[in-house]
């Protein structure tokens, strides 16, 4: 459904390194790129990731209540996604482990350099 998510920076020198490094973790890589503008998918079949500088020469600021999900194929892909992101300076917002409101639903919440949050998430949908 959605084709891409982008999230301001006030640095986007900063968040591209931090970007490239998280992102080439889960086989991303940068498919636009602009002065103002950089987006990473794994294909571009599938939904990708954008960092900006506001078009409107604004600074960037966090959403209230936003918050960009990274989808995944495994559980320990998600503790790899999360720690990684740990490791580049994000800080956590709830750490990898099972989401017992959710069955099946396994995720790990941080936030960038910048204070957008994001989730890497596994969903094994329980069958009847």
């Amino acid at each position: 459904m959605l084709g891409y998510v982008t999230l301001g920076t006030n640095n986007l020198d900063r968040a591209v390194a931090f970007y490239d490094e998280l992102l080439a973790t889960i086989g991303a890589g940068r498919f636009l790129e602009t002065e103002q503008f950089v987006a990473w998918s794994v294909s571009p079949e599938k939904a990708g990731l954008a960092i900006s500088i506001p078009f409107d020469g604004q600074p960037a600021t966090v959403g209230n209540g936003v918050m960009a999900a990274i989808e995944l194929d495994s559980p320990e892909a998600v503790d790899a996604f999360y720690q990684k992101a740990l490791e580049l300076g994000a800080t956590c917002e709830g750490p990898a482990g099972p989401r017992g409101e959710m069955p099946g639903f396994y995720a790990g919440y941080f936030r960038d350099l910048d204070g957008n949050k994001l989730n890497g998430f596994y969903f094994d949908m329980p069958t009847a």
